[in-house]
């Protein structure tokens, strides 16, 4: 388990992938530089982003998935560790970010639907849910998108959301962390903390 958490009653979380960009997303809404790798899986613990006076953190979850270079059961016990952490703190995580790459995850999710096997990121998306986290689906990456709508809606598609993707704009965020460009998160973000009555976290995002 990661035991790494400070004791704040208020949680943003992001999760995804190895390689989406969760780390360089962290970084874009601190300011503050957590180590980034070209090379999947450098985020092996949470990096945790505390703000003690708001009882308030930003958690950046390890990522999951395929790995190169590392074994199977190590992978396994990460996504483990991850919906372990949500569990116990769904309480207090008011958004559950969801980050995927923008020109990749639709492939990703049909490859691993082909094999019958439930895609991970569609897993926690409904997990998410299932523990009453509110989710945004970060989608990074969007600069390297041609057919940015067509891909949106495949993506909503996969989630179970009814296109148009226009529609879900509390949870589906079209962004380019590495160029500064998060506009649509903060505002879904902001969107379900107004709804926990939490305003006051606003100058976070």
């Amino acid at each position: 388990m990661f035991e790494s958490r400070p004791d704040r009653d208020a949680e943003v979380v992001l999760l995804g992938r190895s390689n989406v960009g969760k780390s360089t997303l962290m970084r874009e809404l601190t300011g503050h530089t957590f180590s980034t790798g070209g090379k999947p899986g450098v985020t092996r613990a949470p990096n945790h982003y505390d703000w003690a006076p708001e009882s308030f953190v930003l958690t950046d979850l390890p990522g999951f998935g395929f790995m190169e270079g590392v074994p199977e059961e190590r992978r396994e016990q990460i996504k483990t560790d991850i919906v372990h952490y949500l569990e116990e703190y769904a309480d207090d995580i008011l958004v559950g970010v969801l980050v995927v790459d923008g020109k990749s995850v639709v492939d990703i999710i049909d490859r691993h639907s082909a094999r019958d096997e439930l895609p991970h990121d569609v897993e926690l998306f409904h997990f998410l849910e299932e523990l009453g986290i509110p989710a945004v689906v970060a989608v990074n990456k969007m600069d390297k998108v041609d057919d940015r709508d067509e891909r949106l809606n495949a993506l909503c598609e996969r989630l179970g959301l009814l296109p148009p993707w226009q529609q879900w704009q509390d949870t589906i965020a079209p962004i380019t962390a590495k160029r500064g460009s998060i506009d649509p998160l903060t505002e879904a973000v902001r969107t379900h903390l107004h709804d926990a009555k939490r305003d006051d976290l606003f100058k976070f995002f």
